[in-house]
């Protein structure tokens, strides 16, 4: 008998026979004609299949193939779902009948009825048998089982059964599975035997192949993304791909191994919605990881196994000496996502205006062996739970996590190549759940304390590893001639990378409880596919309404991890949307180096009311001076080569490290003077992790020049002074935020400009480096404020070499003027919390170079 090609009707999927280390299928033969015939699973030599059937047994040694076996889905096939949604599938037979054949999971075993409908048969039939056969998949040796086959011995590899007359001259055969055997198909045709002649005849599919029918594998739904288990137990798989000819779902049951151990081809006829491509599968087997194979014609590496882009939960793949390339770095987990206790979670919902916020990096926070923690917490978001406290200590309420997505670790965090989890570095021992569960109790923790969380997010470009860059390069990435900069770009208007990039936003808000999003590159968010920059960008709008994301805050910030700079426009904001403002960093940076005009240093301390005035206010600027890329706090006042000309610092005389004590207190002055600004400045202040310590990276402005967070630090001089400077500032901010915390920007009474003779500031003098103002609290409140918190604040900047005599404004009746800051002091004289009483009758301060100051109204009964 000439061997035809076995072709799926219905589900179709690439199956070769299990030959690595597992079980075998091994049908047990029937008792008796008619009866049902029960297959159960039992360990074999690992070469060899049995088939036992009615008054035979069948043994066929099966040679490995390196070829697959191809299950083609055959047309004309209806799938029909009964009140119980047991699959049915009806097929159309080469002599014009039709064959139905029903799948029922009951007690843990499967039940296949195949039915002949009665006008398949005639008077001349006298008997009709199934010749039928099991075959999978084992992608370390094909071994697929042809139904029509001889072994060696000449005899078949099938199993006859006869069909059994049942009611309303219907004839069947009832066949009985272990659940554990699944996923699997059952081929057969049927072969007829005429009473008049005795002649056999076969029948098959009106396509003239055998019939074949999936057993724990059904087509699966398109929605949602990614993994998702069903109300029927079965675990439902859908990817996104309109540019693959072809994908394969690859399940593994060790981690360990170069190949997965079963392999299913989606058949694009019942796999494939649109551009998605879906499966479910029952499996009880002991798989425990999947990925997918995707023959797309822009990608060339269709042998590569690739992460599910939906994958919440990731394993790595354990690195095998000699192992082949195209070996998966990440697979995704076949398990439920876990579950979580988040009763008594209440995130603080803070104001805007009154966040303080702590930008650092998991890894680099705690791993240093100076923190004293343990191996298995030190840098992890453990060891962030459990150093909770020295946030509390510098008054911040929310922190700023860099990127925690897994990443190119060439490149840095900067890179992502997954959305949907974080990176396992950040967990005990690399374990996925044990991740996910230590950054919830994170999050648990530090909004029990009143924190906030905050992730930076990249949503513009990937890794060059990045698994979408082969799911559908086409679909999921801007294509830009011969710039290879841009390469991995993705296309964040296209409709299904928005898709993406929401589904992703809305996961961490709903899963892992986030607060806010700072989006690197905001810039390319607004480009459209060839790069014009569109009005209205779809994402950015998405965004800013949708009903989850709205609640939470979204940051934009131009800093492009590609290209190592900002490029900022004008930015669409609805009135959600914040920024991260750098034109506040650098016109305080010009300010302190004696470069600028006073303008650009009012308009910042103020609230940057040139860019947040259009519906916004100062509570949408999110300010900062040192970030975890370019120079340091300390590098910012210690290094001024032309290396480093585009860092707008300055070095205070002498590059570099010093032991020139004139040097080094200018240095300590500037340092307190860029956090005294950030403090009084309008807007959220934004602190860099060890800038508190004065942590260097040696005038490295590279983000891996950055070390890890030495907490011994904190122990010294320089430590001590700037982190109790810090709490006081942060402190200040709090009891004051009737004018430093403000959402609105103030109104023109409520502050005056002065030069340090009274006089008007001197705006149009660029040599001009004095610059003071007066706050003024609210009328309606002074007498609350004035008693409760104080009065109007006097605030003096002086960037020169030289000192001035400033002459402080009258203060009200029955009002003092008190310092709480001069930046020129010596610890710890330079900050107080209530102040120091100027003397009776001075009306002029002796101000000195490069300092600040800062004196309080307060009643004379406090005195």
């Amino acid at each position: 008998m000439a061997t035809s090609t076995v072709q799926l009707a219905v589900q179709s999927r690439l199956l070769s026979y299990g030959i690595g280390e597992s079980t075998e299928l091994v049908p047990a033969p029937p008792a008796n004609r008619g009866k049902r015939v029960v297959c159960r699973l039992r360990k074999l030599e690992l070469e060899e299949m049995n088939f036992s059937g009615r008054s035979r047994k069948i043994d066929q040694e099966v040679s490995k193939r390196s070829h697959r076996l191809k299950a083609l889905s055959a047309s004309g096939i209806s799938l029909i779902q009964t009140a119980k949604r047991v699959p049915t599938y009806l097929f159309r037979t080469d002599i014009g009948g039709q064959v139905k054949v029903l799948v029922e999971k009951t007690n843990g075993k499967y039940k296949v009825l195949v039915e002949v409908l009665p006008s398949e048969l005639s008077d001349a039939h006298a008997e009709l048998v199934m010749v039928w056969g099991l075959f999978r998949s084992d992608a370390s040796c094909f071994m697929p089982l042809d139904l029509n086959r001889h072994g060696a011995d000449g005899k078949s590899s099938t199993i006859e059964t006869p069909f059994v007359q049942g009611p309303s001259d219907k004839v069947t055969v009832e066949l009985d599975f272990e659940a554990s055997l699944a996923p699997f198909y059952i081929s057969f045709y049927m072969k007829s035997q005429l009473v008049s002649d005795m002649k056999s005849s076969e029948i098959r599919s009106h396509r003239n192949t055998t019939f074949v029918v999936p057993v724990g594998l059904t087509s699966g739904h398109p929605a949602p993304l990614g993994l998702s288990c069903q109300p029927d137990g079965t675990m439902n798989f859908a990817l996104f791909s309109r540019s693959a000819k072809s994908v394969v779902l690859c399940l593994y049951d060790d981690i360990s191994v170069e190949k997965p151990s079963l392999e299913i081809d989606l058949d694009p006829y019942v796999n494939r919605s649109g551009d998605i491509w879906h499966a479910a599968l029952d499996c009880s087997l002991p798989i425990k990881t999947y990925g997918y194979r995707c023959k797309v014609a822009t990608s060339g590496k269709e042998e590569l196994v690739l992460l599910d882009p939906y994958s919440k939960v990731i394993r790595s793949v354990i690195p095998r000496q000699g192992g082949s390339k195209l070996r998966p770095k990440y697979l995704g987990e076949l398990c439920k996502e876990p579950g979580y206790d988040w009763s008594g979670d209440v995130p603080p919902s803070l104001h805007m205006e009154k966040l303080i916020i702590y930008r650092l990096n998991v890894t680099e926070f705690t791993n240093d062996g100076s923190s004293k923690l343990p191996d298995d917490l030190a840098g992890t978001f453990s060891g962030i739970t459990e150093k909770w406290s020295h946030f509390k200590h510098l008054g911040v309420n929310a922190i700023l996590l860099e990127p925690i997505f897994p990443f190119e670790e060439q490149k840095g965090p900067y890179f992502p190549s997954h959305f949907f989890s974080p990176g396992n570095m950040h967990g005990h021992s690399g374990d996925p759940l044990s991740v996910i569960k230590s950054m919830k109790d994170m999050v648990k923790k530090l909004h029990a304390n009143g924190i906030e969380i905050f992730l930076e997010v990249v949503f513009t470009h990937t890794a060059e590893d990045a698994p979408l860059m082969h799911v559908d390069n086409s679909s999921y990435y801007s294509i830009k001639g011969g710039d290879l900069n841009i390469q991995y770009a993705l296309n964040c208007n296209y409709p299904i990378v928005q898709q993406m990039i929401l589904d992703c936003l809305r996961y961490w808000v709903i899963e892992f409880h986030i607060d806010g999003f700072v989006f690197i590159n905001a810039s390319s968010l607004l480009k459209g596919f060839h790069g014009e920059i569109l009005s209205r960008p779809p994402l950015v709008e998405a965004i800013a309404f949708d009903p989850i994301l709205s609640k939470v805050k979204i940051i934009a910030d131009y800093w492009d991890a590609l290209a190592n700079d900002s490029k900022e426009i004008l930015f669409p904001h609805w009135r959600k949307w914040a920024e991260i403002n750098k034109r506040f960093c650098d016109d305080i940076r010009d300010f302190l180096r004696g470069k600028g005009l006073l303008s650009g240093l009012a308009t910042r301390l103020c609230g940057s009311g040139d860019i947040f005035s259009g519906g916004r206010g100062p509570a949408f600027s999110f300010n900062y001076i040192a970030r975890n890329f370019g120079l340091t706090l300390v590098d910012l006042v210690s290094f001024s080569s032309s290396e480093v000309a585009s860092e707008l610092s300055w070095n205070c005389g002498e590059e570099g490290p010093t032991t020139n004590n004139i040097v080094l207190e200018t240095r300590l002055k500037q340092v307190r003077n860029f956090l005294f600004i950030l403090f009084i400045s309008l807007g959220v202040p934004v602190l860099n992790m060890g800038d508190e310590c004065g942590q260097s990276s040696r005038g490295s402005p590279v983000h891996g020049a950055r070390k890890s967070f030495d907490w011994s630090t904190l122990k010294t001089g320089f430590g001590i002074q700037t982190t109790q400077f810090i709490s006081f500032l942060t402190s200040l901010r709090m009891r004051r935020s009737d004018l430093l915390q403000k959402r609105t920007f103030l109104e023109e009474e409520n502050i005056q400009w002065h030069g340090s003779d009274q006089s008007p500031p001197k705006w149009d003098d660029p040599s001009s480096r004095f610059l003071a103002m007066t706050l003024k609290a609210d009328a309606e409140d002074s007498q609350t404020s004035v008693s409760d918190n104080g009065g109007d604040l006097f605030v003096a900047f002086n960037s020169a070499g030289e000192s001035e005599s400033v002459i402080l404004p009258p203060p009200p009746t029955d009002v003092v003027w008190h310092r709480l800051v001069d930046t020129a002091l010596p610890f710890p004289e330079f900050f107080a919390e209530k102040g120091t009483p100027v003397e009776d009758g001075l009306v002029a301060y002796e101000m000195k170079s490069h300092s600040c100051l800062l004196f309080e109204a307060q009643k004379l009964a406090e005195i």
